[in-house]
């Protein structure tokens, strides 16, 4: 499918998403509802077996909402707060890849990811700082920071529109890791290929078991948990990957 405001990719079992309206790569009404169809392409195909989402550019990989366009569009925080929450529901695993400025809904995109790692750009920073436009960080920002940091940090730094530096964003456990700017994209690609080597069937169970947990709490993540563990033990994949082990070998699984 061919998309105005985004690249789809893939290479291997990885699907890489670029936001691509530089040089901000804001997101505007068109871009929410194209991120919505190719979240659903790569939900539906088999073979993309995990998600990077980044930015086009070395400056910035969203600095957030297009307030101008959104000014045409009364209901752009419904549909910005429900597609994140699409992101953060996600089956398979997904990586940002911040290659610079994160901003209000850009940062909160990376939030709804599963794993943030950024470019160590000195110019760079990420961060929620809406109270500065007399507005929240609406499309999950205060839940999803909350859920990261913990209160007292979240509160801080959505309070204060503090913008942190990738070693700021490192130090609070906002990302996972920071790198060169020219190693950001090979050692993403290397965790999320990783990623993608594993049992698919398993990989997507323990993202439900933990999302429901997240979202309903523990005894409905159990309920999860007993449900997929049991799809997982019946699957070929688990038979070939205890075939394998007896075999010492790599096992070779096929989401099935």
């Amino acid at each position: 499918m061919a998309y105005e405001t985004l690249l789809l990719e893939k290479h291997g079992y990885v699907a890489v998403l670029t936001l691509n309206r530089p040089p901000t790569n804001s997101v505007s009404y068109t871009m929410l509802g194209e991120i919505e169809k190719a979240l659903a392409e790569v939900a539906s195909d088999k073979d993309a077996r995990a998600l990077v989402i980044t930015g086009a550019g070395d400056r910035c990989f969203s600095a957030g909402m297009d307030v101008a366009d959104a000014l045409n569009h009364p209901d752009v925080g419904d549909v910005g707060r429900a597609l994140w929450t699409k992101v953060d529901l996600f089956e398979k695993p997904t990586i940002a890849a911040i290659n610079g400025h994160a901003l209000g809904g850009g940062c909160e995109l990376t939030l709804a990811c599963h794993f943030r790692y950024m470019a160590d750009n000195p110019k760079a920073v990420i961060g929620c700082p809406e109270v500065n436009l007399g507005i929240t960080p609406g499309w999950g920002g205060t839940q999803r920071m909350t859920r990261l940091l913990g209160r007292t940090k979240a509160l801080d730094l959505m309070l204060n529109a503090k913008r942190l530096s990738p070693k700021e964003a490192l130090d609070i456990g906002l990302v996972e890791a920071v790198f060169a700017p020219e190693e950001l994209m090979p050692k993403v690609m290397e965790y999320a290929t990783a990623l993608s080597e594993r049992a698919p069937l398993s990989v997507q169970a323990i993202v439900q078991s933990s999302t429901a947990f997240m979202y309903k709490g523990i005894e409905e993540g159990l309920k999860v948990e007993a449900s997929t563990s049991k799809r997982c033990v019946a699957s070929k994949d688990a038979t070939e990957g205890f075939t394998a082990f007896m075999e010492k070998r790599k096992p070779n699984f096929k989401g099935e």
